[in-house]
């Protein structure tokens, strides 16, 4: 199978030159084990039924023994032995070198790795995070690539750009339903569709259960997932999904729902996106809460039954849909940037679907837009938000741009820079 170069690469190459191992977490079928193969020496499949029972006997009696071999080794999820987490800390601490381990998980087994009775210390200062997410449009090689973030950024971005990008909104569609599973490129189309909604069946009847060895009706976790899916990239509360389950589910409780949640959030098949609280020029209320997402946009188009067609049918929610999709990708060119993706949203209803802030302290807003007619409102909405903002504070905003499912990608002559998802890159 070709290997498609990841984002990923060069910052699991710079990672492993700083810290004595790293972990790679995120989704699985996101490509963590192939992004590591890359780099390591010698590897050891956890996972291996054939070798697993071995593995096992090894981990309860001298689990060194797994981490001999060349390095950097490769762990290839290592949660399945929770052991090995001391174990590679400790050798990391003997043998006084960098890049020795690289461990794989696609769950956490607690939100406090301290707790796992297996684990006794938190490997911080020893071993590096790394999340991995399904691929971008770049990646994939399906956006052009024309409009770089680091250059938005950097302020090199000629005000005179124009370009245009080859992905139709049919396509679009299509992508968004296939998703940024690396296996999906090898596939044609149709065969293509089916790995999220295998993604999600596997979820449901077998990992949402191992995560944390907790039994789960899995028609209450699709429910849960249903609601999750129809309330994309909206500030929705949990009490209001407990609302949308009770439907057709009036026995769960509070304490279920969040144990469901928590347990899909250790899979990392949620990932909601933080509120942004910069200081503003007036005492306007900044809502707080996060907004809901998915780690790929193709698991919501999964859990609600969409093809290619259906999204289409329905602009508004095509809209939601494609601003998960938006945020999967914006996560992913600002990663290398060494950055997050927030979300803005107050009391008086100015917004911004996506806050870019990196850690040196610079930071632009980005509104997302499936149709041209939007874009207008959307861009003024952006200059009125950043002028809104103390900039004496935090400085003013690094570029402000409207991510758009169109073709066209130029700068207005507000400053606000339209671009469309098939153009950008890191």
């Amino acid at each position: 199978m070709i290997y498609y170069k990841r984002l990923c690469d060069e910052i699991l190459a710079r990672k492993l030159r700083s810290s004595g191992a790293v972990l790679i977490e995120g989704p699985k079928w996101c490509g963590k084990t192939s992004t590591g193969l890359q780099l390591a020496k010698s590897v050891a499949y956890l996972q291996d039924p054939d070798r697993r029972k071995s593995y096992e006997q090894m981990a309860d009696t001298k689990p060194s023994l797994l981490l001999q071999g060349e390095t950097p080794r490769l762990l290839d999820e290592w949660q399945t032995l929770p052991v090995l987490w001391d174990a590679v800390r400790f050798a990391v601490d003997q043998r006084g070198s960098m890049g020795q381990f690289i461990l794989t998980g696609s769950s956490t087994p607690l939100d406090d790795l301290s707790q796992q009775s297996e684990i006794h210390h938190s490997g911080t200062g020893r071993i590096a995070r790394m999340r991995m997410r399904p691929m971008s449009l770049w990646e994939s090689r399906e956006s052009s690539g024309t409009v770089s973030l680091k250059a938005l950024f950097d302020g090199t971005v000629s005000d005179e750009l124009y370009y245009e990008s080859k992905i139709t909104v049919e396509h679009l569609a299509y992508l968004l339903c296939r998703g940024g599973w690396p296996g999906t490129l090898a596939l044609d189309k149709k065969d293509a569709l089916d790995v999220a909604f295998n993604y999600v069946e596997e979820v449901i009847n077998l990992d949402v259960h191992r995560v944390d060895g907790t039994e789960k009706n899995p028609d209450r976790v699709r429910q849960v997932l249903r609601s999750y899916a129809r309330n994309v990239s909206t500030m929705t509360s949990a009490t209001t999904i407990m609302q949308d389950v009770k439907a057709n589910d009036v026995s769960i409780s509070d304490k279920t729902l969040n144990n469901y949640l928590a347990a899909l959030r250790r899979l990392f098949v949620v990932e909601d996106v933080k509120a942004w609280q910069p200081s503003l020029r007036s005492k306007t209320a900044i809502r707080t809460s996060d907004k809901r997402h998915f780690a790929d946009p193709s698991i919501a188009a999964a859990l609600l039954g969409l093809t290619p067609e259906s999204v289409l049918e329905d602009f508004n929610l095509f809209g939601y849909l494609f601003e998960d999709f938006c945020v999967r990708d914006l996560r992913a060119y600002v990663q290398p940037l060494r950055g997050d993706v927030f979300h803005y949203h107050d009391q008086s209803d100015l917004e911004s679907d996506a806050v870019i802030r990196l850690y040196d302290g610079r930071w632009a807003l980005v509104e997302v837009k499936t149709g041209s007619k939007q874009i207008k409102d959307a861009a003024s909405n952006l200059v009125r938000l950043a002028s809104s903002i103390d900039t004496d504070k935090i400085g003013k905003p690094s570029f402000l741009m409207v991510l758009t499912a169109g073709q066209f990608a130029y700068r207005r002559n507000d400053g606000v820079y339209i671009v469309p998802i098939g153009c950008l890159k890191d």
